[in-house]
């Protein structure tokens, strides 16, 4: 029998009152149950019938009565099924390979709910559809390539509308069907549109927010297991603690680097160092908290920047009935979520640079404390992490060439009429890129260190660096012979992941 805590994890209610929180948009990974309320349904039907008596009085809509784009001086189709394909087929235009199924059910999600808030002229059964596939595992299949961020994410979203029509391709229990088939498996009818519902689905960031809202969620869980990763280093090592000492970063007058060390220093209690370290640490371990404390404060701006951008109306026009007001304008702009999925992307190198320069540290026997070069038990017969390592430099590198900023490319097109581009949709999912490698090199290094443990004579002395270390080692056997390590390397990041969530989580922050 499902509990009653198990139903609130496989159900999402919507009201006039409900905020999406960063952790919805992952729930998205497995089907979710959407219950949209009675209030949320009125006010979409309200602000249907309010757009639907604008076209009746002969009031101009664009996308409803006009062409799209700089084509909005010209009449549109003659009917409203007419004027949905015209919107919709022009659209069917990207490329690439598809997106993640879990990026674009956030992106279904983050529609859903800006279509809930009854500005958009769309009708109820669009915003039933979508509940309706989000309850399943339906995942339109959208190719990466096509967004620009500056009219919303029109050609990825008219991939998911078609999807949910019937045409094209979805994703069901890992496998990619034709639409109508995944619909037809789910026991799904595909969703009728007009114009304006065509339009409603299309005209908004909701990938670039879904995207980057994942960035957000991941890099948070990422800097708590930066924080474990420290401090797993600082005492198979043997170092000192000096460098957290709190009235020392109290005096760096940065918050969140204070709390770095204040997080540091708790899985550090009960150290006992070798005593044969030099007295200052290189800066991978001494300036952990400052860099740390740092990213963390860029992640904490990026993710209230995100959370309004999940929650916004990003569509036009919006509809006032309550004011008898059409407004034209440009909230389909991702600016702010480009600003952010570039600033997370920096943020995610720098803490890549940290990682890679500490498994440097700990593979090098001239400043390991004597541990064997690439932490091989018998080095030349074995060569353990060196494979690691190596693929670690080439982790770091591809992050640091993708840490161009997408925001600063603005790119005139469309005749024009988009003169300004933020690349928004770019930027959010470079940043989840990077937000993923980051988290395979720390799995590369939390091997590393589980194996130093085993060719070096110190264990941990910290309590909590000795539970630590004894769950990795329960998931990563010891490299006794060279093996295959790239999924012990994915194994260990996920590891990090549940670790982070369970060290390091009193709703502080970091």
């Amino acid at each position: 029998m499902t509990s009653p805590a198990d139903q609130s994890e496989t159900m999402l209610q919507i009201s006039t009152s409900t905020k999406l929180r960063l952790r919805d948009l992952e729930r998205m990974r497995e089907p979710v149950r959407i219950r949209i309320d009675g209030t949320v349904r009125h006010r979409i039907e309200v602000c249907r019938d309010f757009m639907l008596g604008s076209l009746d009085r002969g009031r101009s809509v664009y996308g409803a009565t006009t062409g799209f784009g700089p084509l909005v001086s010209f009449r549109g189709r003659e009917t409203t099924a007419e004027q949905c394909e015209n919107a919709l087929n022009h659209l069917i235009a990207g490329q690439g390979v598809d997106l993640e199924s879990s990026v674009v059910r956030a992106a279904m999600l983050v529609r859903l709910h800006s279509l809930c808030q009854g500005r958009s002229g769309a009708s109820l059964a669009v915003v039933e559809g979508l509940a309706h596939a989000l309850g399943t595992d339906f995942a339109p299949a959208v190719p990466r390539l096509g967004s620009l961020g500056a009219s919303g994410d029109l050609i990825p979203l008219a991939y998911v509308a078609r999807a949910l029509q019937g045409h094209g391709h979805a994703y069901t229990g890992g496998e990619r069907l034709t639409a109508g088939e995944a619909l037809a498996e789910l026991g799904l009818k595909p969703v009728e549109l007009d114009g304006r519902d065509a339009l409603a689905l299309v005209n908004g960031t909701s990938l670039t927010a879904g995207a980057g809202a994942l960035a957000v969620s991941s890099l948070q869980r990422s800097l708590r297991g930066a924080v474990l990763l420290v401090a797993l280093l600082v005492d198979i090592l043997g170092c000192s603690s000096a460098f957290v000492d709190a009235r020392l970063l109290a005096a760096f007058g940065h918050p969140h680097a204070a709390l770095a060390g204040e997080r540091l220093n708790q899985l550090l209690k009960g150290l006992v160092p070798s005593g044969t370290r030099g007295l200052q640490e290189p800066y991978s371990i001494r300036c952990a908290p400052q860099l740390i404390g740092a990213a963390a404060s860029f992640v904490e701006h990026c993710a209230g920047v995100m959370c309004d951008d999940i929650n916004a109306i990003s569509d036009n026009p919006l509809f006032f009935p309550e004011q008898d007001v059409v407004a034209h304008g440009g909230n389909f702009f991702g600016q702010p979520a480009a600003f952010s999925g570039d600033a997370l992307a920096v943020t995610a190198v720098q803490l890549g640079n940290l990682a890679e320069r500490q498994l440097d540290l700990l593979i090098d026997p001239h400043r390991n404390g004597g541990l064997p070069p690439m932490l091989a038990p018998e080095p030349g017969r074995q060569h353990a992490v060196q494979g690691v390592q190596l693929a670690a430099t080439a982790l770091i590198a591809s992050m640091r060439r993708a840490a161009i900023p997408a925001s600063t490319q603005s790119l005139p097109t469309n005749l024009h009429n988009q003169d300004v581009i933020p690349f928004g949709t770019q930027a959010a999912l470079n940043a989840l890129d990077l937000a993923t490698k980051l988290r395979l090199l720390h799995g590369s290094l939390a091997v590393a260190l589980r194996q130093a443990a085993c060719v070096g004579t110190r264990q941990p002395t910290a309590p909590l660096c000795t539970e630590l270390l004894s769950k990795i080692s329960a998931e990563i056997p010891p490299i006794d012979g060279d093996r295959p390590l790239d999924a012990d390397v994915r194994r260990a990041a996920a590891l990090l992941d549940d670790m982070a969530d369970t060290y390091l989580t009193d709703g502080q922050g970091l």
